[in-house]
């Protein structure tokens, strides 16, 4: 399975020592240069920075078309616009991306978006971590000030119920 990752979930998983679900998870992890350089480079120092710079399990996508925004991508950032235009390209599995617009976006393009959450959901699914770890990355999360609506916190632990 191969996924193309946006910086927040990459961030936010560094922040609860969680980076190591994603290779256990998926086959390919990409990250278009744009998010590879606003991790590592212009986040230096900040969580996850160093973690992915070494991460021999991340690909990073070169940029392969000019960021000419299309008034479809109007509202989101060069890293969202990047990871948009590579999943068109590439067709993950997954595009795991967080922020409400860029999922909006994604949706109509018909790409296959997941979160962050459905990371941790996929995690307990495949025995990676268990339903309580789970509820407790999801607090770790909001106790590091990621902002989650409470409708994705109840539907994590409706689906969590589920299993």
């Amino acid at each position: 399975m191969n996924v193309i990752v946006n910086a927040t979930p990459l961030i936010a998983l560094a922040l609860i020592n969680r980076l190591d679900l994603l290779p256990a998870l998926f086959d390919e992890i990409s990250v278009p240069a744009e998010v590879f350089d606003e991790i590592v480079v212009q986040g230096s120092g900040k969580p996850g920075a160093e973690a992915l710079g070494q991460a021999r399990w991340l690909r990073v996508i070169p940029s392969q078309r000019s960021l000419t925004v299309d008034p479809l991508l109007l509202g989101l950032d060069a890293g969202e616009v990047a990871v948009l235009l590579a999943a068109k390209d590439v067709r993950p599995d997954w595009v795991i991306i967080d922020e409400r617009q860029a999922r909006r976006v994604a949706f109509a393009m018909g790409l296959p978006v997941k979160g962050m959450l459905g990371v941790l959901l996929a995690a307990v699914i495949a025995g990676l971590l268990t339903k309580q770890e789970a509820l407790e990355d999801l607090q770790n999360l909001l106790n590091s000030g990621i902002r989650i609506s409470t409708r994705w916190q109840n539907w994590l632990r409706a689906e969590l119920e589920r299993i």
